[in-house]
């Protein structure tokens, strides 16, 4: 069995930020209250032009350059996502083009919250079976499209892109 070794690691993040104090301005709760549950201080919500791929894109980039890693040294691509920019191309086919990688396997596994583990295992699998060297696997949703922001029972545990203090 092969193992795998992790060259780096990268992110993408939107810019817009809310808090659990901008929360507070929004619907009937209290940072304390959010944090106790959650242990999350902020979200990264994405902008209206901002799209998975965009995301991924930025993360791809900051990854291989920490790896120090050429595009072209690629050959997998695989975007774990529930919220991809369009049903097909995938996302992965998109993050390929705009690093401009001529030719690599890019695809997506759409698993929700399991997905980059899925995304390991068909990493793993592409590894062992020596069709790939060297994979690509990012975890990106853009998941605040979808979240209720005046329903203090969603908008409070909004995970997509969350981060604690």
């Amino acid at each position: 069995m092969v193992g795998l070794k992790f060259l780096s690691t990268g992110v993408g993040l939107p810019a817009r930020v809310v808090t659990n104090a901008d929360l507070t301005k929004i619907v009937d709760t209290t940072d304390e209250w959010i944090t106790e549950r959650t242990g999350i201080k902020e979200r990264r919500i994405a902008a209206p032009n901002e799209a998975t791929s965009d995301l991924s894109t930025q993360a791809a980039r900051q990854a291989l350059e920490r790896a120090h890693l050429r595009p072209d040294q690629l050959d997998a691509i695989i975007v774990a996502t529930c919220t991809p920019d369009h049903l097909f191309p995938s996302t992965a086919c998109l993050v390929q083009k705009a690093l401009g990688v001529p030719t690599c396997i890019a695809f997506d596994v759409s698993a929700a919250c399991s997905g980059f583990i899925y995304g390991l295992a068909v990493a793993q699998g592409l590894i062992s079976t020596g069709v790939a060297k060297t994979v690509l696997l990012m975890g990106a949703d853009t998941l605040s499209r979808f979240t209720d922001w005046t329903d203090r029972g969603t908008c409070a545990f909004s995970l997509g892109m969350a981060r604690g203090r």
